[in-house]
């Protein structure tokens, strides 16, 4: 654990140099690059390679797609207590994405001209969910039930089988929940490349989501523009701001949670209002370490991706959260500073109040999508919602009366710039 105080000389060029440890060094743009690059030029046939390569999955094209028996065995396989999990989760998350649903609108403006939006949902998107050793079943739910609710009416998923070819039976019976069909057992940078670019068995897609590790955070950077991404949400963050009211073993569980993803590019923050918090939330860490199953794993996060930093009060802890921007930010914290909190920090990616509001039921069933922006990306993205599976176009309907009334503004900008045919295909109309 590296620990910092808010009130040090040299606290924000640490807090930056720590901060900037979350970037994609150029090693990894350059591998992702060139795998791109080969995917866009052989096709499936590097699609296979890499697979190999990575994966161990030795596959050939006709492969690549999830057949329907599979589904099936994959569900009846299923305890029927994982069966139920998954049907509660998808519940609350329909729920819950439901409310944010854009609708239509229209109006008029102030020339009496009809104005408004329609909405459509994107035709092709491609969902990438993390699998192999951590098959992240979950993120199924958090991003398929949306484009679902959208109305995309194609839906790929992709996402890395074992050496042996096989997908977690978790994640086919989730995918079968929300009504899947398209799956591709591929993952990695070669799979963002499939979606961006098409191959002969896979079909491009228009937008790609889901969260994934850096070198799929930078392949979906690499091919904004070819297709939309939603955001670049890469390995997990959380923060715990915490005063003297939050508990010691819930907070040191919460910390553990989201460094046992293992990567070595986790990022956990402690931001607590005395050193005594601080030394007594690191300690039970250390206790609780020992009874995970991947301790050791989490221990590299621990080392090289732990930051404690001791604040005097609230507010400075709330500069501290706007400038990281986590994907993850519990407030650990007396009831009656909620409200402040919520109004003062507007960069976090969730938020989650309260001692008994532990991020991993954001994770998996509270209802918002876990799919959130990371390495300080919550200044400008946001999490997943139904609305990035949807394109919004603008509709416009003047008549002979409304635009005479419009006539001069468009003439004094077309002179303004020096545009005379926009004013004229206006004036025409006005006569």
């Amino acid at each position: 654990m590296r620990a910092l105080q808010f009130a040090s000389k040299s606290f924000d060029t640490d807090l930056a140099d720590f901060c900037r440890g979350a970037a994609v060094p150029k090693e990894i743009q350059d591998a992702a690059s060139a795998i791109l690059a080969d995917v866009r030029q052989r096709g499936d046939e590097a699609v296979a390679y890499y697979a190999a390569k990575f994966d161990g999955a030795k596959l050939r094209a006709r492969d690549f797609r999830v057949k329907p028996a599979e589904f099936a065995a994959a569900v009846k396989r299923l305890p029927a207590a994982e069966r139920k999990a998954l049907v509660a989760a998808h519940e609350n998350i329909v729920a819950f994405n439901k409310q944010s649903l854009p609708k239509d609108w229209l109006g008029k403006n102030k020339h009496g001209a009809e104005v408004g939006e329609i909405n459509h949902p994107i035709r092709r998107v491609g969902l990438y969910v993390p699998g192999g050793e951590v098959p992240l079943v979950s993120t199924v739910l958090m991003t398929a039930t949306l484009a679902k609710i959208a109305g995309c009416p194609e839906i790929a998923v992709f996402t890395p089988s074992n050496p042996q070819g096989k997908i977690a039976d978790g994640l086919l019976a989730a995918l079968d929940l929300v009504g899947i069909d398209e799956v591709y057992r591929i993952g990695g940078v070669q799979a963002i490349g499939a979606a961006a670019f098409g191959t002969l068995t896979v079909p491009a897609v228009d937008k790609v989501f889901g969260p994934g590790n850096a070198y799929v955070c930078e392949a979906k950077r690499q091919v904004f523009g070819t297709v939309g991404v939603d955001s670049l949400p890469g390995p997990s963050e959380v923060m715990i701001i915490a005063d003297e009211t939050a508990r010691v073993d819930f907070a040191a569980a919460d910390l553990l949670a989201q460094a046992e993803h293992g990567s070595g590019r986790e990022k956990i923050y402690l931001v607590a209002t005395s050193a005594q918090i601080l030394n007594d939330i690191n300690a039970e860490v250390q206790v609780q370490l020992k009874s995970i199953s991947r301790s050791e794993k989490t221990q590299r996060v621990l080392t090289n991706g732990f930051l404690a930093i001791e604040v005097k009060n609230l507010s400075e802890a709330v500069k501290i959260a706007n400038y990281v921007a986590p994907e993850h930010l519990e407030l650990l914290v007396k009831d009656s500073a909620h409200k402040t909190l919520l109004r003062d920090i507007t960069t976090a990616g969730a938020i989650m109040l309260g001692n008994y509001t532990p991020t991993a039921l954001g994770d998996f069933t509270a209802g918002p999508s876990h799919v959130l922006p990371t390495a300080r990306a919550g200044r400008f993205f946001s999490g997943l919602r139904v609305a990035d599976f949807m394109r919004r176009t603008s509709v416009i309907r003047y008549d002979k009366a409304s635009v005479k009334k419009g006539e001069a503004v468009v003439s004094a900008f077309a002179t303004m710039e020096k545009l005379d045919a926009h004013g004229r295909s206006v004036k025409i109309r006005a006569l």
